[in-house]
Protein backbone atom coordinates (compact mmCIF):
# COMPACT_ATOMS: atom_id res chain seq x y z
CA UNK A 1 0.00 0.00 0.00
CA UNK A 2 1.40 3.33 -0.99
CA UNK A 3 1.37 6.02 1.81
CA UNK A 4 1.94 9.77 0.77
CA UNK A 5 3.58 11.59 3.61
CA UNK A 6 1.74 15.01 4.52
CA UNK A 7 3.42 17.91 6.12
CA UNK A 8 2.23 19.75 9.43
CA UNK A 9 0.64 22.69 6.97
CA UNK A 10 -0.51 20.43 4.43
CA UNK A 11 -2.52 17.90 6.19
CA UNK A 12 -5.19 20.88 7.23
CA UNK A 13 -5.84 20.45 2.97
CA UNK A 14 -7.25 17.34 4.06
CA UNK A 15 -9.73 18.73 6.90
CA UNK A 16 -10.61 21.56 5.41
CA UNK A 17 -14.36 20.71 5.54
CA UNK A 18 -14.00 20.59 9.36
CA UNK A 19 -14.07 22.96 11.99
CA UNK A 20 -11.46 24.20 14.08
CA UNK A 21 -10.50 23.86 18.14
CA UNK A 22 -13.59 23.40 19.64
CA UNK A 23 -16.59 25.15 17.47
CA UNK A 24 -17.11 22.17 15.96
CA UNK A 25 -18.35 20.25 19.51
CA UNK A 26 -20.99 22.98 21.36
CA UNK A 27 -24.04 21.04 20.28
CA UNK A 28 -22.44 18.13 21.26
CA UNK A 29 -23.76 16.06 24.48
CA UNK A 30 -21.56 12.58 24.43
CA UNK A 31 -19.41 10.71 22.12
CA UNK A 32 -18.88 7.20 22.77
CA UNK A 33 -16.42 4.82 22.04
CA UNK A 34 -15.88 1.10 22.19
CA UNK A 35 -12.36 -0.76 22.95
CA UNK A 36 -11.31 -3.83 21.33
CA UNK A 37 -8.41 -5.77 21.52
CA UNK A 38 -8.04 -8.78 18.82
CA UNK A 39 -11.56 -8.02 18.06
CA UNK A 40 -12.99 -9.12 21.39
CA UNK A 41 -15.22 -5.72 23.64
CA UNK A 42 -13.17 -4.87 26.66
CA UNK A 43 -13.67 -1.18 27.94
CA UNK A 44 -15.35 2.09 26.94
CA UNK A 45 -14.23 5.51 26.35
CA UNK A 46 -16.67 7.61 26.49
CA UNK A 47 -16.66 11.55 26.62
CA UNK A 48 -19.00 14.47 28.02
CA UNK A 49 -19.82 17.65 26.64
CA UNK A 50 -21.23 20.90 29.15
CA UNK A 51 -21.11 24.42 27.20
CA UNK A 52 -21.54 26.90 29.53
CA UNK A 53 -21.34 30.58 27.87
CA UNK A 54 -18.03 30.70 26.49
CA UNK A 55 -17.04 27.57 28.20
CA UNK A 56 -16.61 24.29 26.93
CA UNK A 57 -16.49 21.61 29.29
CA UNK A 58 -14.87 18.67 28.20
CA UNK A 59 -15.57 15.39 30.42
CA UNK A 60 -13.62 11.89 29.58
CA UNK A 61 -14.02 8.17 31.28
CA UNK A 62 -11.78 5.39 30.52
CA UNK A 63 -12.36 2.17 31.65
CA UNK A 64 -10.71 -1.60 30.70
CA UNK A 65 -9.76 -4.74 31.94
CA UNK A 66 -8.04 -7.17 29.79
CA UNK A 67 -8.18 -10.98 31.55
CA UNK A 68 -6.37 -13.94 30.71
CA UNK A 69 -6.84 -17.46 32.16
CA UNK A 70 -9.50 -15.66 34.82
CA UNK A 71 -6.68 -13.42 35.87
CA UNK A 72 -6.62 -9.82 35.01
CA UNK A 73 -3.38 -8.82 33.61
CA UNK A 74 -3.71 -4.86 32.41
CA UNK A 75 -6.03 -2.70 33.62
CA UNK A 76 -6.90 1.02 32.89
CA UNK A 77 -9.72 3.53 34.72
CA UNK A 78 -9.69 7.00 34.50
CA UNK A 79 -11.24 10.50 34.65
CA UNK A 80 -10.35 13.76 32.83
CA UNK A 81 -11.66 17.20 32.16
CA UNK A 82 -10.59 19.67 29.04
CA UNK A 83 -11.92 23.00 30.26
CA UNK A 84 -12.10 25.11 27.13
CA UNK A 85 -12.31 29.22 27.12
CA UNK A 86 -13.43 30.98 23.33
CA UNK A 87 -11.93 27.63 21.85
CA UNK A 88 -8.81 27.64 23.73
CA UNK A 89 -7.60 24.83 26.05
CA UNK A 90 -7.01 26.82 29.53
CA UNK A 91 -6.76 23.64 31.91
CA UNK A 92 -6.95 19.93 31.91
CA UNK A 93 -7.25 17.57 34.94
CA UNK A 94 -6.81 13.89 35.30
CA UNK A 95 -6.18 11.00 37.44
CA UNK A 96 -6.04 7.34 36.21
CA UNK A 97 -5.01 3.95 37.39
CA UNK A 98 -3.27 1.97 35.16
CA UNK A 99 -2.88 -1.52 36.88
CA UNK A 100 -1.89 -0.65 40.69
CA UNK A 101 0.17 2.32 39.63
CA UNK A 102 -1.54 6.07 39.98
CA UNK A 103 -0.99 8.63 37.24
CA UNK A 104 -1.99 12.04 37.15
CA UNK A 105 -1.75 15.34 35.10
CA UNK A 106 -2.80 18.96 36.03
CA UNK A 107 -2.49 21.17 33.17
CA UNK A 108 -2.83 25.30 33.39
CA UNK A 109 -2.68 27.85 30.73
CA UNK A 110 -0.32 30.54 32.26
CA UNK A 111 -1.75 33.91 30.81
CA UNK A 112 1.82 35.63 31.01
CA UNK A 113 4.37 32.97 29.49
CA UNK A 114 1.46 32.17 26.89
CA UNK A 115 2.31 28.70 27.53
CA UNK A 116 0.82 25.51 29.12
CA UNK A 117 2.26 24.74 32.58
CA UNK A 118 2.23 21.11 33.48
CA UNK A 119 2.48 18.99 36.83
CA UNK A 120 2.01 15.00 35.47
CA UNK A 121 3.71 12.06 36.31
CA UNK A 122 5.80 11.26 33.93
CA UNK A 123 6.49 15.09 32.83
CA UNK A 124 7.19 18.80 34.50
CA UNK A 125 7.75 21.68 32.82
CA UNK A 126 6.05 23.99 30.10
CA UNK A 127 4.79 23.16 26.86
CA UNK A 128 3.29 25.04 23.51
CA UNK A 129 -0.14 26.15 23.98
CA UNK A 130 -0.25 25.01 20.38
CA UNK A 131 -0.04 21.47 21.45
CA UNK A 132 -3.04 19.51 22.24
CA UNK A 133 -4.66 16.70 24.62
CA UNK A 134 -4.10 13.27 22.86
CA UNK A 135 -7.87 12.40 23.33
CA UNK A 136 -10.02 10.94 20.56
CA UNK A 137 -13.10 12.98 20.47
CA UNK A 138 -11.53 16.12 18.77
CA UNK A 139 -10.07 16.37 15.22
CA UNK A 140 -7.49 18.89 16.36
CA UNK A 141 -5.11 16.08 17.04
CA UNK A 142 -4.86 15.67 13.36
CA UNK A 143 -3.67 19.37 13.06
CA UNK A 144 -1.42 19.51 16.21
CA UNK A 145 2.37 19.11 15.72
CA UNK A 146 2.52 17.66 19.32
CA UNK A 147 0.59 15.82 21.74
CA UNK A 148 -0.11 15.40 25.55
CA UNK A 149 -0.65 12.70 27.51
CA UNK A 150 -3.69 12.94 29.01
CA UNK A 151 -2.89 10.06 31.37
CA UNK A 152 0.70 11.40 32.53
CA UNK A 153 1.24 14.61 30.43
CA UNK A 154 4.03 13.12 28.71
CA UNK A 155 4.93 15.36 25.28
CA UNK A 156 5.52 13.69 21.93
CA UNK A 157 5.96 15.11 18.43
CA UNK A 158 4.17 13.61 15.69
CA UNK A 159 3.75 13.72 12.39
CA UNK A 160 0.48 12.82 9.90
CA UNK A 161 0.70 10.47 6.59
CA UNK A 162 -2.61 10.27 4.60
CA UNK A 163 -2.40 6.30 3.50
CA UNK A 164 -5.61 6.55 1.83
CA UNK A 165 -9.39 7.29 0.87
CA UNK A 166 -11.07 4.27 2.23
CA UNK A 167 -14.54 2.78 2.79
CA UNK A 168 -14.64 1.24 6.15
CA UNK A 169 -17.57 -0.61 7.83
CA UNK A 170 -18.69 0.01 11.18
CA UNK A 171 -21.49 -1.65 13.19
CA UNK A 172 -23.25 -2.69 9.69
CA UNK A 173 -22.88 1.09 8.50
CA UNK A 174 -20.57 1.57 5.09
CA UNK A 175 -18.71 4.84 5.68
CA UNK A 176 -16.33 6.80 3.12
CA UNK A 177 -13.21 7.94 5.43
CA UNK A 178 -9.84 9.51 4.89
CA UNK A 179 -7.02 6.30 6.90
CA UNK A 180 -4.68 8.70 8.33
CA UNK A 181 -1.01 7.53 10.23
CA UNK A 182 -0.10 9.17 13.16
CA UNK A 183 3.21 8.36 14.41
CA UNK A 184 6.02 10.17 16.59
CA UNK A 185 8.40 12.51 14.94
CA UNK A 186 11.20 10.98 16.70
CA UNK A 187 11.90 7.00 15.71
CA UNK A 188 14.69 6.94 17.65
CA UNK A 189 12.16 6.38 20.87
CA UNK A 190 11.97 2.88 22.52
CA UNK A 191 9.36 1.62 20.51
CA UNK A 192 6.87 1.04 23.53
CA UNK A 193 7.42 5.02 23.76
CA UNK A 194 6.45 6.19 20.15
CA UNK A 195 3.22 6.95 18.69
CA UNK A 196 2.21 4.21 16.31
CA UNK A 197 -2.26 4.84 15.49
CA UNK A 198 -4.21 4.25 12.30
CA UNK A 199 -6.76 6.80 12.05
CA UNK A 200 -10.29 6.94 9.98
CA UNK A 201 -11.61 10.46 9.67
CA UNK A 202 -15.07 11.07 8.63
CA UNK A 203 -14.37 14.29 6.46
CA UNK A 204 -18.15 15.28 6.28
CA UNK A 205 -19.23 15.45 10.15
CA UNK A 206 -15.40 15.48 11.50
CA UNK A 207 -15.44 12.80 13.21
CA UNK A 208 -12.45 10.24 14.10
CA UNK A 209 -14.26 7.28 13.43
CA UNK A 210 -11.83 4.31 14.45
CA UNK A 211 -8.39 4.23 15.89
CA UNK A 212 -5.93 1.41 16.01
CA UNK A 213 -3.08 0.03 17.01
CA UNK A 214 -0.98 -2.74 18.34
CA UNK A 215 0.54 -3.35 22.04
CA UNK A 216 0.21 -6.86 23.29
CA UNK A 217 -2.23 -7.46 20.80
CA UNK A 218 -4.68 -5.90 17.70
CA UNK A 219 -6.57 -2.67 19.80
CA UNK A 220 -9.36 -0.64 18.12
CA UNK A 221 -11.17 2.70 19.42
CA UNK A 222 -14.35 2.98 17.39
CA UNK A 223 -17.04 5.58 17.58
CA UNK A 224 -20.22 3.55 18.98
CA UNK A 225 -22.27 6.98 18.78
CA UNK A 226 -22.32 10.31 19.57
CA UNK A 227 -25.79 12.67 20.99
CA UNK A 228 -26.36 16.04 19.97
CA UNK A 229 -28.41 18.66 22.08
Amino acid sequence: MRIFFITFISIIFFLAEANSHTAHYKNFKNIKMEIFRNDKLIGNNDYYFNQKNKLLMVKNIINFKLDFMGATVFSLSGEGEETHLNEKLISYVSKTKQNNKQKFVNLKFNKETKKFDIKGSSYTGESSSEYIVGNWWSHSILKASAQISPISGSIKEQIIQLVEKEEIELYGEKISTLHLKLRSKDQNLPEDKRLNFDIWYNEKNGMILKVSYSKMGNWEYRLKSYELN
